[in-house]
């Protein structure tokens, strides 16, 4: 099945520009994380264009701040942006010195795409100094004018914006997540684990992507992947620093109930997952098993995104107790706790509004009304339940 011609964007106006920007003016540092392709690069490049740009992956650049680290810097006394900048660790300790003689607001710009090695160098010497944001795949707000009506067809795309900057076939798409696969998941994180079994770390992550929107169960992943507890939560801490996948905790206030307190399981894009359980055409996902999750991690991906665009910690919940209460998330505002219940049906029936009416019997204090974002076209209310579609739920987040 083509993708259409409506798809085709050639640049984005990406939601976290005025936050860069808002750093910027506050901190001598700003640095920023994300997974490979979501558009560091292209973003940083586009709001500090007055700066000098270094990808410290360019061999020459990077063997020369090696050998000549004070040669290299004095070429940026006014500052720079430096890509990839986990590939010179020393590089944080260099910036401690030059920041605290000159404290100037947005000096420089560092961007990473492993956060751990980013973060490590960050806390050691930068602490204080830095601002610090994380910038996902696009969010549906930076799409919405290439946006189709075929909600298979989204969740299968995912959101890394090479998939959106030119009109690709389904065939074309699948070669890109390939591709993405190969380069820089069984590349970079494998080597970052040093993982020696090729296949069981392909079979473990495939594992992660049938499992997105449930409960994590760290022993049935490990015993199905063929590796111990300790390695199956290992390679999880670095495939979610590595932004692959994310964990959403359980909402911990106590309403007097029995807690569930595992967290779910969420992949960070939702064709990526999509590609790796082999879901290789969006038609497919019309019956398939796992399209429930998958909406439910599209919708949970993209509260997520709005709030790290904004430069604001995620604070998202989910609520399960062993009554059977429910609710697929919640998170903390001025009118209370919001309640929002996620289903992927395309027909908004009674028993949807109804389970959006049973996402906030749990709180017995004053709440918002519940939301059932789902995936129908229309939005409107109906017994209290603000029901949202899947088209427009960028908008009540917007407002």
């Amino acid at each position: 099945m083509p993708i259409t011609s409506s798809y085709c964007m050639k640049s984005f106006l990406r939601d976290m520009s005025m936050t860069l920007q808002r750093l910027a003016r506050q901190f001598p540092v700003v640095a920023m994380t994300g997974p490979r392709q979501s558009g560091k690069t292209t973003l940083v490049r586009q709001v500090f264009a007055d700066k000098p740009y270094v990808s410290l992956e360019d061999p020459v650049e990077l063997a020369f701040a090696q050998t000549d680290p004070r040669g290299f810097l004095q070429r940026f006394a006014q500052g720079a942006v430096f890509d990839e900048a986990q590939r010179w660790p020393e590089l944080f300790s260099h910036l401690q010195g030059l920041v605290d003689s000159d404290r100037t607001a947005g000096r420089f710009v560092l961007t990473g795409s492993q956060q751990f090695d980013l973060m490590a160098g960050i806390t050691q010497s930068l602490a204080g100094r830095v601002g610090l944001v994380r910038l996902l795949p696009l969010a549906l707000s930076e799409v919405k004018l290439a946006l189709s009506n075929d909600l298979y067809t989204h969740l299968w795309r995912g959101a890394y914006p090479p998939l959106w900057q030119t009109e690709r076939s389904t065939t074309q798409a699948s070669d890109w997540f390939g591709a993405y696969v190969m380069t820089y998941v069984e590349r970079d994180v494998r080597q970052l684990l040093q993982v020696q079994n090729l296949s069981t770390f392909q079979r473990f992550v495939r594992l992660c992507a049938g499992r997105t929107g449930t409960l994590l169960n760290l022993v049935s992943l490990a015993t199905d992947a063929g590796i111990s507890h300790s390695t199956a939560r290992q390679w999880l801490s670095v495939l979610a620093s590595s932004e692959l996948l994310f964990l959403l905790p359980p909402y911990h206030r106590n309403f007097g109930k029995r807690l569930v307190k595992t967290p779910k399981l969420y992949f960070t894009d939702t064709g990526l997952a999509a590609w790796l359980v082999g879901i290789r055409d969006p038609a497919l996902l019309a019956l398939h098993p796992m399209r429930a999750a998958l909406f439910e991690t599209w919708v949970v991906g993209e509260f997520r995104k709005f709030r790290l665009n904004r430069g604001l910690p995620s604070d998202l919940y989910f609520w399960r107790d062993n009554n059977g209460l429910e609710a697929d998330l919640v998170f903390e505002t001025e009118g209370g706790l919001q309640c929002i219940e996620i289903k992927s049906g395309q027909t908004i029936t009674l028993d949807l509004v109804r389970a959006g009416l049973r996402a906030s019997r749990f709180v017995s204090e004053p709440a918002p009304p519940p939301w059932l974002i789902h995936g129908a076209p229309e939005s409107y209310t109906r017994e209290g339940v603000r029901c949202i579609s899947w088209q427009r739920f960028a908008d009540p987040l917007q407002g």
